[in-house]
Formats: C-alpha cells, sequence, structure tokens
C-alpha cells in the first residue's frame, strides 16, 4: 500500500504544482532496446563484420556511453530497470517466470490458474513509479511495442500498447500451449512481439493520431532474439566465410538494424516541430555457441559464458543518447548502468526525479553541460530465471557483482556448497584491462586482498534487498 501511495504523490505534485514546462522544447523519446546482442556485435563498437549502418548512423550522432551494463543478464529483470530506474532487488522483479516456475506453470496448471500466477507478479510493476507513468501524467502519450513481461500494457503506465497478456490467434510468438492443450500468452509480449519481425503498423497509427502532444515509444522488438529465422536477404549480408552460428545471429542484428532505420524515418517524417531524444540500450548479451545448434535449426543457443551470467558478454551494453541540438556526439568512457536511462530521460524531458531512484541522471555529460562525471561502481545481481517466491529476493539472489574502476567482484551465494547456473562456487576477481575475457582469477592472489575487500565492503553496502518494493518496505518518496 505504501508504495501505491508513494505513485500517487509524485503524480499530484507534477499535475497539481505544475512543477513540468508544458511548451514545444520538451522532447518525444524513442527507447530502442536490443533483445539479446552482445556489446561488442556493432559496426560502431569495432565489429568489423555484423553489418549495423543505422544503429552505426545513430551512433554517429550520439553521446555514445561505451562503458554501460545492466544488473542483471536475462531480459525481464533487465527491462523493469528500464521502466523504472530501480535495481531488480527494488523493483523485486528478480525472475522471468514466478512461482512455481515455468515448467509446473506449463505441465500442471491449467488456464485459469496460470494467468493468476503470472497477475500475482505484474502487481508489483502497478505499485511503483515508472518512467511511462511519470511521462504520461504531463502529457505525454506512451506507447508499448515489443518485448515486455508486465501483464497488460496499462500496469506500467503506457496510455496504449500491443500486449494484453493474452494468447494471439495465428501468432507466431508469443503464444504458449498448456499440457491441457489450452492457450495462453507466453509472458514476454504477446501480440507486441509482432513489431519488427512482422509488422511496424501500430507506430505507424500512433504517430498518424498522437498530434502535437509529446510521446514516448518503447519499441523492444524480439531482435536478434532467437529463433534466428531472419529473411534470407539478411542472410545474404554474410558470405559462407562466416561460420554458420554467427551468421544466423549476425544476419537477426542487420535485421533488427533494418527495422530502427524504419523506425527512425518514420518518427523524422512524423509532422512535430518537437526534436526527439533517441536511446538506445540491450537489454542483455547474448553470444552463439557453436556447440549448441537449436533442434528447429533457426540458430543456435547462447554461450555458457554470455546471457544470464555474471561475466561481461552477459552484461555489458552501449548506451547511445542523441537529441538534435542538445547532445553532442562524443565517446564517454566511464561506468554507467541501465539504471541511469529513466532518470536521464526524465531530466532531458523536465520531469522531477523521484527520490527513490537508484540511478544518476547521464544527461549533463551528454549535453556537455559538465565535461565529468563523478566515476562511481557499477552493481548487478544474478538468479535463476524462475522465483521460488515472490517479495523475497535473497532468498533466490545467486551472484552479486560489482565492477569499480578497471576491477569486477564477482561473489556467488551458494546452496549445499554450489552456485546456481555453474559461474564458480568461490569469489572471482578480474582486471579487465589486462584480462578482458575474466580469466585469471584474482581472488586468492595475497597483494589483490585488499582490493577483494574493498570491493566486498562496496558491494555489501550496495546490497539493500529490505528495499523490494514487492516487500512492502520501500522507503522512497515520503
Amino acid at each position: 500500500m505504501f508504495a501505491v501511495r508513494r505513485v500517487s504523490w509524485v503524480l499530484v505534485l507534477i499535475v497539481n504544482l505544475g512543477v513540468v514546462a508544458r511548451g514545444e522544447d520538451r522532447p518525444n523519446v524513442v527507447m530502442i532496446i536490443s533483445d539479446d546482442q552482445a556489446f561488442s556485435d556493432f559496426g560502431f563498437m569495432g565489429n568489423a563484420v555484423v553489418q549495423t549502418p543505422h544503429l552505426d548512423a545513430l551512433a554517429a550522432r550520439s553521446a555514445r556511453f561505451i562503458n554501460g551494463y545492466v544488473p542483471s543478464s536475462v531480459c525481464r529483470p533487465s527491462l523493469v530497470t528500464l521502466l523504472t530506474g530501480l535495481y531488480p532487488h527494488e523493483h523485486g522483479v528478480h525472475f522471468n517466470h514466478p512461482p512455481p516456475g515455468f515448467s509446473k506453470l506449463t505441465k500442471t496448471y491449467d488456464r485459469d490458474q496460470y494467468e493468476a500466477a503470472r497477475d500475482a507478479a505484474s502487481v508489483m510493476i502497478r505499485n511503483v513509479d515508472t518512467l511511462p507513468r511519470l511521462l504520461a501524467a504531463t502529457g505525454y502519450r506512451c506507447l508499448q511495442t515489443g518485448k515486455y513481461w508486465e501483464g497488460h500494457w496499462k500496469n506500467a503506465g503506457f496510455t496504449e500498447g500491443m500486449t494484453t497478456s493474452k494468447p494471439v490467434a495465428g501468432a507466431r510468438h508469443g503464444n504458449k500451449q498448456l499440457a491441457n492443450g489450452q492457450w495462453v500468452a507466453h509472458g514476454n509480449g504477446d501480440a507486441g512481439l509482432a513489431i519488427g519481425r512482422e509488422t511496424m503498423q501500430p507506430i505507424d497509427q500512433f504517430l498518424g493520431d498522437v498530434g502535437t502532444d509529446p510521446f514516448f515509444i518503447w519499441y523492444a522488438p524480439f531482435l536478434p532474439h532467437l529463433p534466428h529465422d531472419s529473411p534470407k536477404r539478411f542472410f545474404n549480408l554474410y558470405d559462407e566465410s562466416i561460420p554458420d552460428h554467427e551468421r544466423a545471429y549476425y544476419a537477426a542484428c542487420s535485421q533488427f538494424d533494418q527495422t530502427v532505420g524504419e523506425l527512425i524515418e518514420k518518427v523524422a517524417t512524423q509532422p512535430s516541430t518537437r526534436t526527439t531524444l533517441y536511446v538506445f540500450v540491450v537489454d542483455n548479451g547474448f553470444r552463439p555457441d557453436p556447440t549448441q545448434p537449436m533442434r528447429d535449426g533457426l540458430g543456435y543457443n547462447y554461450t555458457h559464458r554470455s546471457k544470464r551470467s555474471p561475466f561481461e558478454d552477459g552484461l555489458r551494453t552501449p548506451i547511445l543518447l542523441h537529441q538534435s541540438g542538445k547532445t553532442r556526439s562524443s565517446t564517454q568512457d566511464m561506468l554507467c548502468s541501465s539504471v541511469d536511462i529513466v532518470p536521464t530521460i526524465l531530466q532531458a524531458c523536465s520531469v522531477p526525479i523521484p527520490g527513490a531512484i537508484s540511478g544518476r541522471s547521464l544527461w549533463p555529460l551528454a549535453t556537455g553541460q559538465t565535461a565529468s562525471m563523478k566515476s562511481e561502481p557499477v552493481f548487478g545481481e544474478i538468479y535463476p530465471g524462475d522465483a521460488s517466491v515472490l517479495g523475497n529476493p535473497s532468498t533466490d539472489i545467486a551472484y552479486r557483482w560489482i565492477r569499480d574502476g578497471d576491477h569486477k567482484l564477482i561473489l556467488p551465494h551458494t546452496s549445499k556448497g554450489k552456485a546456481w547456473g555453474h559461474y564458480g562456487d568461490s569469489p572471482q576477481l578480474y582486471h579487465l584491462a589486462d584480462d578482458p575475457n575474466e580469466q585469471n582469477n584474482l581472488a586468492a592472489d595475497p597483494t589483490y586482498q585488499t582490493t577483494l575487500d574493498d570491493l566486498r565492503t562496496k558491494l555489501d553496502a550496495w546490497w539493500r534487498p529490505e528495499r523490494s518494493i514487492a516487500s512492502g518496505t520501500q522507503t522512497g518518496n515520503q
């Protein structure tokens, strides 16, 4: 109940006190989210093989934060961080699937039980300030498309959207058949997953109807996520010298890039006098494993050290910020996090930043108002995909990690001496400048003991699972 009152308090402050300018200076906002793509797999990040010309062009105009991170290397908790500016242990959505887990949900539940279990988890997004809810309170129209796990689009405060938490007859993606034969929405976006892969019509309709209102578009297509079944023209961009596992994945990266170009063109031709703030980020990393071909023949599954893992290929992401006349083209190498994106957008839109938000705004650096920002560590947390309980993230935590400067510490949480995921059962300390692939664990080296202890102290100070909104003890604005 407290979290609900906090949301109401913020919205009343914004609307009744008139703290937000409502003029033409407020930008439109387009958030572009890649689904399962390694931080290195873009032309602008130095990959000479993958073809991402539209994102490369956007990057050339952007403030480029090349050392960005997501706190968790799996989609749902990462996406909720992008909606809330909170870490998973704060917003409470640290999982993809609620109790009793995906296998039992699909093998033992009927449709009513399945939908009730998912709705019990989607309550959490209703009880917290979200980016679309805060923007909508100031007059923005907010469209949800693509990947989104929180039930109906209204739950997160969007004013319109595609995802309804119901199965879609004939849909290529987003449906799941239960053991009893009933069809349900998988939970990851249902009708929204058609965006980019099959159609851009909902965005066309939205842009045609929005008029002079400022708008926010959440564009999170199911790309380059498996299945890697891109049209042949994208495979043709890569000749036979490219290994099969990379060719299918790169084709999906290029398909995603093509849709980004289409989206930018659509927004550019929209008859608005407002400029548009483009924000780009990846929800989590992905590297295809040549030893793990998918049974359907449509690509290769991810390597053990990418998606879901506490390693760089799962956690790092570039972050791009571009608004014509506002941001400056620059390369920023300081550490930052996707938790910083919500406060950055709010500042750009002249919307007050709620005190409970954990991130910090990158807007002063992106716009050249300041030449530098204080270096701060980045943090994160890894969980199994299935939650054992709602409202208590500490029950399921598998790994916590911190990067501070060039050093990165990963701490496992073990049960009977073993940590989930087989990513390591003891502390791991890496010096990333010398060891970017995290192969040389320095945790047992006595010369690094002071560094390890310092990182552990910072990590423990950051870790406050009692702040989970789902637990009812979140202590944000009062």
